[in-house]
């Protein structure tokens, strides 16, 4: 809907933290190139509901529960009987201008296989796009930039840029990683080449 609204451009998804890969640092502030996003904020912090000052698709939608998953029983930090705003992620595939993106509805060839939102992992959710390097990347490729949930029966929900949904199960735990930490276990490995398929190049071409 949005896309229709607006030349066929995918809603903006530029709120987004750097990660020191393979470190335990925390993650750097972004620039202030784009702070319009799809969503804005900082998930383990915001305390004030997700509206249409922080959102471009809360016009769309407006109730701020849909950006909650319900077994996310994390708090706000801080705020031990305040529980976050948001639980999930939208892939650094659309219109995310400080990747290899696409801009454009009309440019996904395959909509079915590029992955747009998707469960983020609660103790790691920090901005609110989802990186993933691309597998045939000369540096990192092994690695996670962000991590996919586990909470539901070790799965998580994932969305596609032709509006279908999926309950993707994954092979090894997610809830042990970090943020920018090495693959740790070939099951592990099989899951992050998984979400690697369904972005631009891949999948989703």
């Amino acid at each position: 809907m949005y896309a229709h609204d607006n030349n066929d451009v995918i809603t903006p998804n530029n709120y987004v933290y750097t990660v020191n890969m393979g470190t335990t640092n925390a993650p750097t502030p972004p620039t202030s190139e784009d702070q319009m996003s799809w969503c804005s904020g900082i998930a383990p912090k915001d305390t004030n509901d997700i509206s249409a000052i922080t959102s471009l698709l809360f016009v769309y939608n407006q109730n701020a529960v849909i950006y909650h998953c319900p077994a996310d029983h994390l708090t706000i930090d801080g705020f031990p009987d305040l529980l976050r705003k948001r639980s999930y992620n939208m892939s650094n595939s659309a219109n995310c201008t400080t990747d290899n993106h696409f801009r454009k509805s009309s440019d996904i060839r395959m909509p079915t296989g590029l992955f747009v939102f998707i469960d983020t992992d609660e103790n790691d959710i920090w901005d609110s796009t989802f990186g993933v390097i691309p597998q045939d990347y000369p540096w990192w490729s092994d690695y996670w930039l962000d991590i996919p949930a586990d909470r539901h029966q070790r799965g998580c929900n994932i969305t596609f840029a032709d509006g279908h949904g999926e309950h993707w199960k994954w092979r090894a735990a997610k809830n042990v990683l970090g943020l920018g930490t090495e693959s740790y276990s070939e099951d592990d490995f099989q899951d992050l080449r998984r979400i690697q398929q369904c972005i631009k190049g891949a999948g989703g071409n």
